[in-house]
């Protein structure tokens, strides 16, 4: 597909055991405690107060990258892969929309919301990696595959969730394959795009966003002040402003369609 190279036959091997291990595990259904979280104090008539209004800071960031694509000085860096800068920042303003109104009323039905514009900007951020650290050309072109594959990973789950036979399977798959895939596209091929610092410093973040989310009791029982899922969307957000930092100090160099070499 990319090539030849070990490392490209690694990743192909690597999303093919992935997928026929998911279809070898049984159906996981939506934990129905995963909607009780340990922060839900109502404040100025806002229930979930802190959990809600912390999601503002997706808006301002994603309308900071995705205007700031639209400027002239953007054309040159990121001329290849726009697009798929163009709809992780988008999927940003989405996420702070969709994952606020999840907070106000914590469900299965509103957890689509939430989840729907987090698999769109997470599948433009996956294919803005490969196009700028394997193949410009094949980061274009599985830009809607993969949004496609994301968002279909969302309607499954809450279609299966409707029929009673919730899975969840897919959405992981979509969720955290990446976050396997990403290191080793970092570690293997060298981008002449951006800073691969940065993109380690959004993991690291992101990581740390799930960990954060996975302790939100713990954290709320020992601040008082601030629970883990709310913790959960700042550290998030940085992740979304590294990425936004990464375009800044990106080389003008996507305007070619040549590979990438493996290291």
């Amino acid at each position: 597909m990319f090539g030849s190279s070990p490392a490209i036959k690694v990743l192909v091997g690597l999303v093919l055991i992935a997928a026929v291990a998911m279809f070898l595990l049984p159906a996981i259904p939506q934990d129905p405690g995963y909607h009780d979280f340990a922060d839900d104090r109502t404040i100025l008539g806002v229930p979930n107060f802190w959990n809600v209004v912390s999601n503002i800071l997706f808006l301002p960031l994603g309308m900071l990258g995705f205007f700031a694509l639209a400027g002239e000085r953007w054309s040159g860096e990121v001329s290849g892969l726009r697009s798929a800068c163009g709809v992780f920042f988008l999927g940003f303003i989405l996420v702070g929309f969709g994952s606020g109104w999840y907070h106000l009323n914590p469900g299965n039905d509103t957890l689509l919301w939430d989840r729907l514009p987090m698999s769109i900007a997470f599948m433009a951020f996956f294919s803005f990696i490969i196009g700028a650290s394997v193949s410009v050309a094949w980061g274009r072109r599985l830009l809607w595959p993969l949004l496609v594959i994301g968002g279909g990973s969302v309607f499954y789950w809450h279609f299966t969730e409707l029929a009673g036979r919730g899975d969840l399977r897919l959405y992981a798959l979509v969720q955290f394959l990446p976050m396997i895939l990403i290191p080793f596209i970092l570690w293997k091929f060298k981008s002449t795009l951006f800073r691969s610092g940065y993109v380690w410093g959004m993991l690291g973040f992101y990581l740390a966003s799930k960990l954060a989310e996975w302790q939100d009791a713990a954290i709320y029982s020992a601040l008082q002040i601030i629970s883990g899922h709310s913790l959960k969307h700042f550290l998030a957000a940085i992740a979304g402003l590294l990425f936004y930092q990464a375009l800044m100090k990106s080389k003008p160099s996507l305007d070619s369609e040549s590979h990438h070499e493996s290291r």
